[in-house]
């Protein structure tokens, strides 16, 4: 089995089958999942609701699974990324 040792090395995939069949060859690195891995602490978080259509949850859940993560870190890291981005395209370095 081949180990990914880094998330550029992830291929982008056209189908759950290819992705299936990269994972039964490859695994992630230790490092790589503990360094993904996010410990809020508990004074810096707070608590909302979101409200998700059954089906797009689903695939988040699937998503992150694959890449063994909690469903709720991936979508605040996504979230996260999202920001950045549109802070780096309005010029806003808040």
């Amino acid at each position: 089995m081949k180990t990914i040792n880094s998330w550029s090395k992830l291929p982008d995939f056209e189908s759950d089958e290819e992705e299936c069949a990269f994972w039964d060859k490859h695994e992630l690195a230790p490092q790589l999942i503990n360094a993904s891995i996010h410990s809020p602490d508990s004074r810096e978080s707070t608590t909302i609701t979101l409200r998700f259509d059954p089906r797009m949850l689903s695939r988040i859940k699937r998503i992150a699974r694959s890449r063994f993560l909690n469903y709720q870190s991936m979508m605040k890291q996504w979230l996260a990324e999202r920001m950045e981005e549109e802070m780096r395209r309005s010029g806003d370095a808040d």
